[in-house]
């Protein structure tokens, strides 16, 4: 059974920083898809980025691009997600999620079967 943790979320002032973190099962590594998805209040779940176990494949939703990034350390096992000049319209929940499998393109939450209990970030203006 994979088990996500998110911790990081918070309250940041517009243009701040925060990074998000996913601690994973030992297993969730090993052939699988890591996403990170965000919620805002009214709004539908929506896929922000994504990454290979290995890294090599990667993606983002345009309006997150080259503000965003995600990482993963093996190691760690862990995943990250990197927030730079953050904006009031980032705030929502945000859910780390895993897929047993290699998908491309942004998320879609359909296609993801583990989930993390979301962790809130709250951007001020």
């Amino acid at each position: 059974q994979v088990q996500l943790v998110e911790s990081g979320g918070g309250l940041v002032q517009a243009g701040g920083s925060l990074r998000l973190s996913c601690t994973a099962s030992a297993l969730a590594f090993d052939g699988y898809t890591m996403a990170w998805f965000r919620q805002a209040p009214g709004q539908e779940r929506e896929g922000v980025s994504y990454s290979s176990w290995g890294g090599i494949m990667r993606g983002y939703a345009d309006s997150v691009k080259a503000r965003f990034t995600i990482k993963t350390d093996k190691a760690k096992n862990t995943l990250y997600l990197e927030m730079n000049s953050l904006k009031p319209e980032d705030t929502a929940v945000y859910y780390c999620a895993a897929h047993r499998g290699l998908l491309s393109g942004v998320p879609k939450p359909s296609d993801f079967g583990y989930w993390g209990q979301g962790t809130q970030v709250t951007v001020s203006s």
